[in-house]
């Protein structure tokens, strides 16, 4: 079996390595998994909620002990590691506090009509989910799966990213230790390669990723095949317009977080800043000058705006997106080079002047890169945003009821934030549609993804 290793990106750095599980170690785990499944959901809403809000507790008192680890080894700046700890949390007591009334089923108020006493519906749990995760968001990715599941009497198993294995150790501990019965939340450290034969197990009921695009086709082809469920969170490049209307010293406050929130490397950060041409210019310089002045540096450090990428090949893959605008006559208004010195580091930059040709135009920047579009119109502004084949989240700049009502209508994604950046809540719906993936987190529609909707009739 191949090692496993957590590597500090703020120096490239090995911090430690493990052995991959074996598949002893993996089969031992999905079987304890299936027998767990089987006692939570047993024990009914109010002692998971118990459990629940223990590892909530749990959690939010080993804040700065998992915050440091985040930091470590994936570069977040510590005051955005501490948050995601303290979102998490958070999630953890939204489901336990909801999960019974979010899964109450509905009696049919004229039996008669469907030749029955009584007729209803009821949420029955699936089974065991495997969750597919990503090292961006190493805690709170996993917690807006597994406090879901696991309230709704699913068990679940994690495949983390690689690049992650103290916070997936960590996980694989927490529910445990918080009382959830053994098993009914483990880890699998195992390579990618390694996936598809625990999604086609027959053990395992259906399978979540966040990630990226090509790891969605490969998950969804083998789930399809084994004919499971599957949800799918993948890339986007959203959208951010601003009109004339709006304020517009928000608007580059906002979009300046928006975009190099998790040093850029988040689904739904903002991308693509589409400008409308009254302001262009105004937002543009103020833009470039807010992102040219952030502090770059050692993540752990509290007065760090921006930390390294994750992984040298991810700072690779923007380089190359960036260096391909520029051959093709794109602007660089600041950046556009890697940062000198140890470590993954690349600077904020602004690209402007963009054509269809670029690659840049359709592809998702993971980092501080962002793209900025002139648009003549409203109904300009729309096209450009839409003309992308991701469609995850939006966000939408102006003081007009008449623009904002065209433009939540017509905007292609899975959300749209008017005046702000978008956000994920555990009260709303999240996912996407096109190629940012398909189905629902987080919410009352996140918990019953991976339930039976199961109807009832009596005679």
């Amino acid at each position: 079996m191949s090692r496993i290793r957590s590597i500090d990106p703020t120096t490239g750095s090995v911090i430690e390595e493990f052995d991959e599980d074996s598949p002893e170690v993996v089969d031992q785990r999905l079987a304890a998994a299936a027998t767990a499944q089987r006692m939570l959901a047993a024990a009914g809403f109010a002692r998971r909620a118990e459990w629940m809000r223990a590892a909530a507790d749990l959690l939010e008192a080993e804040t700065d002990e998992v915050a440091g680890m985040i930091t470590a080894e994936m570069g977040k700046p510590i005051a955005q590691s501490r948050a995601e700890v303290s979102k998490s949390a958070a999630t953890m007591r939204f489901y336990a506090d909801n999960a019974e009334s979010f899964l109450t089923g509905t009696a049919l108020a004229e039996p008669d009509r469907v030749g029955a006493s009584a007729a209803r519906t009821r949420f029955d749990p699936l089974g065991v989910i495997l969750a597919v995760m990503p090292w961006n968001y190493p805690i709170w990715q996993v917690a807006r799966f597994a406090a879901p599941a696991l309230m709704a009497g699913n068990a679940g198993v994690l495949k983390h990213a690689s690049n992650v294995p103290r916070a997936a150790l960590y996980l694989g501990e927490l529910f445990t230790r918080a009382g959830f019965p053994a098993g009914a939340f483990a880890t699998l450290l195992i390579g990618s390669a390694r996936v598809e034969g625990v999604i086609r197990d027959r053990r395992v009921a259906a399978v979540t990723l966040t990630g990226s695009e090509g790891a969605g086709r490969s998950i969804a082809a083998a789930a399809g095949d084994a004919l499971k469920k599957s949800v799918l969170e993948l890339g986007g490049s959203d959208p951010f317009i601003v009109m004339p209307s709006a304020d517009l010293d928000a608007a580059v406050e906002t979009a300046v977080r928006a975009r190099v929130t998790n040093n850029g490397q988040a689904c739904i950060n903002a991308k693509r800043f589409i400008v409308h041409a009254d302001v262009y210019d105004a937002f543009a310089a103020r833009f470039t000058e807010r992102m040219a002045a952030l502090t770059i540096g050692d993540p752990a450090r509290e007065s760090t705006d921006l930390g390294p990428l994750a992984s040298e090949r991810g700072r690779e893959d923007v380089e190359e997106l960036v260096d391909d605008a520029r051959s093709r006559g794109a602007r660089i208004l600041t950046g556009g080079s890697r940062q000198d010195g140890d470590g993954w580091f690349y600077r904020p930059t602004v690209v402007a002047e963009l054509t269809p040709d670029m690659r840049l135009w359709s592809e998702e920047a993971f980092g501080p890169v962002a793209s900025l579009y002139r648009a003549e119109s409203l109904d300009d502004a729309l096209r450009i945003a839409n003309d992308n084949d991701f469609g995850l989240g939006s966000a939408f700049w102006s003081t007009d009821d008449t623009e904002i009502d065209h433009a939540v209508a017509a905007l292609e994604a899975g959300a749209v934030f008017v005046n702000g950046m978008t956000v994920s809540y555990p009260d709303l719906p999240f996912g996407g549609v096109k190629r940012s993936g398909y189905g629902r987190e987080l919410s009352a529609e996140g918990i019953r993804e991976f339930c039976n909707l199961k109807t009832v009739w009596v005679a």
